[in-house]
């Protein structure tokens, strides 16, 4: 601290005229003193003109003393408008006064609101926003930008007023130089940083291949996504193959499939912007280096006649299992599934099992013989649920205990919604939706049963799971896990 004091008043700067003054008012002083003791020495009134001089050297010290103080203070002040680098902050003991005063402060009721403008790239568009934004008493939590060729795009994590609607924030926004702004609530998980966002998606992408669609989801917003193969199901080239360093054309991005194919981002309200194609080109680009990798937890159960089953996580590594169970299944329960005749069960299995689709279940039996599959398939923004059960294990509990697993999934995925599209003859999968205890809403056409069950309305914590480490899960009933 003395350093510091030491250094700022060497660097005080010395004024020749405060000394050319002083030695003016010391030669007027002698001047004066002179003349007073010529006057005493031959004067009548000499004793007067002592006791006047005194009183005016008396007043005029007084007065010397409160400028010199009044200066000091003034000399010390910082400058109007100066915070130092934080907040002007007013006397402990006046804002104690003012308190006392007005009584105490009414908490305003908030919310969150993302927002995202384009302004120019010039210095002192953003301060202009930020200046609007202040005067709604909007407090900006978060803000990353996006350089355009002709702008900045600006991205607020905001906490306004209650009462603030959209309407009023983007024609605000707009006055203060905002383009294109757009605007929707948040809620408590976009309070995270981006940093510690991107992240934890590229670690959930690590561990498990079909988290990339649901990476992606969560990276760029509300968005569709579809992954299109090179080869369709009946053998023809589909024409979809993007370049390796992907394609972005404005609400579309398109990006090299590690599986082959394309990935079809689609955000029609929202432009993407160069960053968040090299986010999502990023995360892609890990799938690939990682290559195939589903988590291979499994759990073994215990049928209420004795045997025991073990599900786990499948992929195209149990192909050659999945068609064997197919070549043992009736015609009738293949048709239930598909509804219909499959051409080359082979290529259908191996898109049913790819990561990039969905995720999949499966039930095997203690001799390792595969009966059942449960799949979670990733249709856009929707979500679909499928389940095939071996004729021999059919009506013993595993298909609903399969997608009471595929549904707790979709939850711990974030899905709002699943469906299952199936034929009104097959009260099996019926019985087994209506098991789930969730809102469901039908819609037959033509033989065809779509069953969606609402999963936003349903109690998150019973359905989600914990982690693999601690996971307690419940199994249906008439089925037990067995202890090992």
């Amino acid at each position: 601290m003395t350093d510091v004091t030491s250094s700022k008043s060497a660097r005080r700067p010395h004024h020749w005229r405060h000394d050319l003054i002083e030695l003016a008012a010391l030669f007027t002083a002698v001047v004066v003193a002179d003349t007073i003791a010529k006057t005493i020495a031959k004067g009548p009134d000499g004793p007067y003109l002592l006791v006047f001089s005194a009183i005016a050297l008396i007043a005029t010290a007084a007065f010397h003393t409160w400028w010199a103080r009044r200066r000091s203070h003034a000399s010390h002040a910082p400058p109007a408008g100066h915070t130092g680098g934080h907040s002007p902050v007013a006397d402990p003991v006046s804002a104690g006064e003012e308190r006392e005063e007005t009584g105490p402060v009414v908490p305003v009721e908030t919310a969150l609101w993302r927002m995202r403008t384009t302004v120019a790239d010039t210095p002192g568009s953003l301060a202009a926003l930020c200046t609007v934004l202040a005067h709604l008493g909007v407090d900006i939590l978060t803000l990353q930008t996006h350089p355009l060729a002709d702008g900045t795009v600006d991205e607020f994590l905001l906490r306004a007023p209650a009462d603030l609607s959209a309407h009023t924030l983007a024609r605000e926004t707009a006055a203060a130089g905002g383009r294109d702004t757009w605007t929707e609530r948040a809620d408590a998980h976009d309070l995270v940083d981006t940093p510690t966002r991107v992240l934890g998606l590229a670690t959930r992408t690590a561990l498990d291949a079909a988290e990339l669609p649901l990476a992606l989801r969560q990276l760029l917003g509300r968005c569709t996504l579809h992954s299109v193969p090179a080869v369709s199901l009946t053998g023809r080239p589909t024409g979809e193959q993007a370049p390796v360093e992907g394609v972005l054309e404005e609400t579309v991005m398109r990006l090299r499939d590690p599986n082959g194919g394309t990935l079809i981002v689609e955000r029609p309200y929202l432009p993407f912007t160069p960053t968040e194609f090299a986010r999502a080109r990023a995360l892609v680009e890990l799938d690939a280096r990682l290559g195939p990798r589903v988590p291979r937890s499994q759990d073994v159960l215990t049928l209420p006649e004795g045997n025991e089953i073990t599900v786990r996580r499948a992929d195209q590594r149990d192909l050659p299992a999945a068609r064997a169970m197919h070549d043992r299944c009736s015609t009738r329960t293949l048709g239930l599934r598909y509804h219909g005749p499959v051409g080359d069960a082979d290529r259908y299995l191996d898109h049913l099992l790819s990561p990039r689709f969905g995720r999949t279940l499966a039930v095997q039996t203690a001799s390792g013989r595969l009966v059942a599959l449960g799949h979670l398939l990733w249709d856009g923004d929707e979500t679909e649920v499928a389940l095939m059960v071996e004729d021999d294990w059919q009506r013993r509990g595993i298909g609903s205990e399969l997608l009471g697993r595929l549904v707790a999934m979709a939850e711990e995925a974030g899905c709002a919604s699943v469906y299952a599209v199936t034929q009104s003859s097959n009260t099996g999968m019926v019985a087994a939706m209506r098991a789930l205890n969730l809102p469901l809403d039908y819609q037959i056409e033509e033989g065809t049963l779509v069953i969606t069950a609402r999963l936003a309305s349903a109690p998150r914590p019973a359905a989600r799971p914990e982690p693999r480490e601690t996971r307690q899960e419940q199994p249906h009933e008439g089925v037990r896990r067995a202890e090992r």
